[in-house]
């Protein structure tokens, strides 16, 4: 396994398939460890740094975590790399924009990634498609118990596992979801749905998380507690009580649009595939823009196609490092507009 084999295929995050997928893109597991005996990062010397990564590196590649591991040296990686990886959800932004010792560990399917020195010393995330969150915490807990077979994780008996930061000591367990919410965005309800997300203890982010904007009505949703709660209680609350009320929330909106808005609806979908099918420049905020509105058009019964697979990929691969790396140059920023259409025309099947 290669990085470049990566933009061969979707990430995990866009797999079609999953519950309740036509709303939930993704679940996301993630836990937070550090090292007994060793600093939090910000009070680490570059050479415990690098002493971390090495051994961390070591440990993770010799835990037999998946069939097939690649690990990523991303303090040696290119810019290029490092924005493919943070647009496949496989590294945060943190980790990319570093200047110390750090890594990330990921599995052939991308399912699992560990990135070494972020936040916390580990930062473990499992991956499922749609509401996948009893798959994903059955391997979340595989590779916690394999981990700490050959480390020792600093944790205290009346805290639990110590963090850098206080919101994740406890568990160090963070859940999220990437919800499709162009329903709401429409409606005008999408701030009434936050304030309540709000209310119920949740973060609402972006696409790519903590500072992002929603682009393509994108958003993450996590809890904000860890605290004082079990994992099963964490993974329960948010999975029965807190993310459904959400998803009902966006179902409904599309059904109000259906019957109360129909004509404008269609018309917006269809105006946003023939621009797809028709631009000649398109930059990554407007594809985005587009193809969610030709998503929502699909689920909706609206459109025969494209396909969701299809409409998935295109919003991964169209990103400006992934574009780059499938037409295999580096472009500016007008370059990679004009690639960006002619690359969507041709997977949409149009001249």
């Amino acid at each position: 396994m290669r990085l470049g084999d990566l933009t061969q295929r979707a990430g995990e995050w866009l797999r079609v398939g999953g519950p309740m997928h036509d709303v939930v893109i993704s679940s996301r597991l993630r836990l937070a460890r550090n090292l007994a005996g060793m600093p939090f990062l910000t009070k680490c010397s570059p050479e415990q740094l690098r002493e971390l990564e090495a051994r961390l590196r070591n440990e993770i590649l010799a835990a037999s975590l998946a069939r097939e591991v690649l690990y990523i040296d991303i303090a040696a990686a290119g810019e290029l790399d490092r924005q493919l990886l943070v647009e496949r959800h496989l590294i945060s932004r943190q980790l990319s924009q570093g200047t110390h010792a750090r890594g990330v560990a990921i599995s052939g399917s991308e399912t699992v990634a560990i990135m070494v020195n972020e936040e916390d010393h580990l930062r473990v995330q499992v991956l499922r498609s749609g509401m996948g969150l009893d798959e994903a915490i059955e391997e979340t807990n595989r590779i916690d118990d394999l981990l700490e077979e050959r480390l020792n994780f600093s944790f205290h008996s009346r805290y639990g596992y110590l963090t850098a930061c206080p919101t994740n000591v406890g568990t160090g367990l963070r859940v999220s979801v990437m919800l499709h919410l162009p329903a709401l965005k429409m409606t005008g309800e999408i701030e009434k749905v936050f304030r309540a997300a709000r209310d119920m203890h949740l973060a609402v982010r972006g696409l790519y998380g903590e500072g992002t904007e929603a682009t393509g009505d994108f958003y993450q949703v996590s809890n904000q507690t860890t605290l004082g709660k079990t994992e099963s209680q964490i993974i329960e609350e948010f999975r029965n009580l807190m993310v459904p009320h959400i998803i009902d929330y966006e179902r409904q909106a599309r059904k109000s649009l259906l019957s109360k808005r129909r004509p404008a609806l269609e018309d917006k979908i269809m105006r946003a595939l023939a621009i797809l099918n028709g631009a000649r420049v398109m930059t990554s905020e407007e594809a985005m823009y587009l193809l969610s509105l030709v998503r929502l058009g699909v689920n909706m019964g609206l459109l025969d196609g494209p396909d969701i697979k299809r409409i998935n990929e295109l919003f991964l691969l169209t990103q400006p490092a992934h574009l780059q790396r499938v037409l295999n140059r580096e472009m500016n920023p007008q370059e990679r507009s004009e690639a960006r259409a002619t690359y969507i025309r041709q997977a949409l099947g149009a001249n």
